[in-house]
């Protein structure tokens, strides 16, 4: 360890460029081992690209790096690996099909000697003692497909531990979790500091960074702006040198008058489920749908847009009984559906914007067996400037957008179906505070404009911030209706645990 100073990772000066165009600018970055150091910053900030040059994914343009105190290069990922930094990821890099054992010791099998069989009984045992010094009973035996979401990122983080970590960077390991696994996940990134792991913690939400940083790097456009002292900030400070502005308004919500019936379930039965789901949405108010995870609402939206079966139960759009079996049918009624997987579900990665912006409509730009190119760059690039996607180049992959984003490039793909009913499951998930604000204020136009809009959300300051009316589910059924005025985080959460 640099004794001088008890940095284990220092970074002076670091730049780097794509093509002439600068992403990060003269960064300086040191970690000391046992903190938590939270790497803050809008999408596009340099955040990734710092990350991946600590790793060697990247090769910096120019600057220093010292790992205790001595200069050191990392060419490349096995350089990260012998130096002791490990990454996890947002998309985790688990094999689902093998086991969690099999996984820990992925490419560094042991073996009973150089020449032998592998060595399972000796793997499970210490994949079993790194999980529970962890606090997880879970089986080194049990597949990674078996695993939800929270005790797949443990496995990542006990997998890291095989490897005589020094340095953990953690990149929004909870944006993927329930309330129960985000908590789990936290305690274990504070047992790992109490271990002297360094962790670099990458996350958007604000609240639970001041729970367990130490200090607080913050980014803007490829500069670094400010180290804080987690102790000596606040929420408000942090956005302000984010977006270098203030947001005076997290939640920017207009005053609508509610209007015509829009969107009326009545007595909705899910596939197999014995409770039934009624209730009506409307033109000139913004709907929230909360509840702890499991509840069913995401279930729910499913089967109102026809990916799901149901087995009873009648659906109104705008006062016509539709029926609707298929997402293809959810269209033809005028409903959209942007799912909480924008990656998965909502985008195709590989193709380009004014590909993804309408290919739910591709019959609009057919002439003949032919698609007229013309006519769908066209519209393309006009919602693009509508919606200030950024960049503003409709050949540009999906993949190479921040998810601020690719969230306006799906909602495009909606409103060129002339979609108006919008179902929005968790619309704000994994972007930054800049890009909420304006994807609420997006949703704030679609109402405006006579869209009926449903907000699925597990954040309920979001939930409280931008919706009108909130509807709260419980094991597959809605325990409240509750106006704004009416409605706090007290109020949902008992209706959500099934209180009364």
């Amino acid at each position: 360890m640099d004794e001088s100073n008890g940095v284990l990772l220092k970074l002076t000066n670091i730049s780097k460029s794509f093509s002439g165009v600068p992403v990060l600018k003269n960064v300086d970055l040191d970690i000391r081992p046992g903190e938590v150091h939270v790497l803050l910053g809008e999408n596009g900030a340099g955040k990734s690209t710092l990350i991946k040059i600590i790793t060697g994914a990247y090769t910096k343009d120019k600057g220093e790096m010292y790992w205790e105190g001595k200069p050191v290069e990392i060419a490349g990922p096995s350089d990260a690996m012998r130096l002791g930094i490990a990454t996890i990821y947002q998309e985790l890099n688990l094999v689902q099909e093998m086991t969690v054992y099999e996984n820990m010791f992925l490419g560094r099998e042991i073996k009973r000697s150089k020449y032998s069989f592998l060595d399972r009984k000796e793997m499970k045992r210490r994949s079993a003692e790194l999980l529970k010094t962890l606090g997880q009973d879970i089986s080194p035996e049990a597949k990674i497909s078996s695993l939800g979401i929270g005790k797949q990122q443990l496995v990542e983080i006990a997998k890291a531990l095989t490897l005589d970590t020094r340095l953990i960077i953690m990149d929004e390991p909870t944006s993927s979790l329930s309330a129960s696994e985000t908590e789990q996940l936290l305690s274990t990134v504070l047992e790992l500091k109490k271990r002297g792991i360094a962790i670099i913690y990458i996350s958007h939400r604000l609240e639970e960074l001041l729970r367990i940083g130490d200090r607080i790097t913050i980014l803007r456009d490829g500069a670094k702006i400010a180290t804080l002292n987690a102790r000596e900030t606040n929420t408000d400070e942090m956005v302000r040198l984010m977006v270098g502005r203030t947001l005076e308004d997290k939640y920017p919500k207009e005053q609508f008058t509610r209007g015509a019936e829009g969107l009326r379930v009545e007595k909705l039965r899910l596939k197999g489920s014995s409770k039934e789901i009624s209730f009506t949405a409307y033109q000139g108010e913004i709907l929230g749908i909360s509840g702890l995870v499991g509840a069913g609402r995401t279930e729910l939206a499913r089967a109102i847009f026809g990916v799901d079966p149901i087995d009873s139960g009648k659906i109104y759009v705008f006062g016509r009984e539709t029926t609707i079996r298929s997402p293809q049918d959810a269209i033809r009624a005028g409903l959209a559906f942007i799912t909480e997987d924008r990656k998965g579900e909502g985008l195709i990665l590989d193709q380009t914007l004014d590909f993804n912006m309408t290919i739910a409509n591709l019959k609009n730009f057919r002439k003949g067996p032919f698609l007229m190119l013309s006519r769908l760059k066209d519209v393309s690039v006009d919602f693009i400037s509508k919606l200030q996607v950024r960049p503003n180049d409709v050949k540009k992959h999906a993949r190479k957008l921040s998810g601020g984003n690719q969230q306006k490039v799906v909602i495009a793909k909606w409103l060129c179906t002339q979609a108006k009913v919008f179902i929005f499951d968790e619309p704000t998930r994994g972007i930054d505070v800049g890009a909420k604000v304006e994807v609420y204020r997006l949703i704030n136009s679609l109402v405006a404009e006579g869209a009926v809009v449903i907000i699925i959300s597990s954040e309920l300051p979001e939930i409280l911030g931008i919706c009108d009316r909130i509807l709260v589910m419980h094991e597959g059924e809605i325990t409240a209706d509750l106006p704004r005025s009416e409605a706090n985080q007290e109020v949902i959460m008992k209706a959500a645990t099934g209180g009364v």
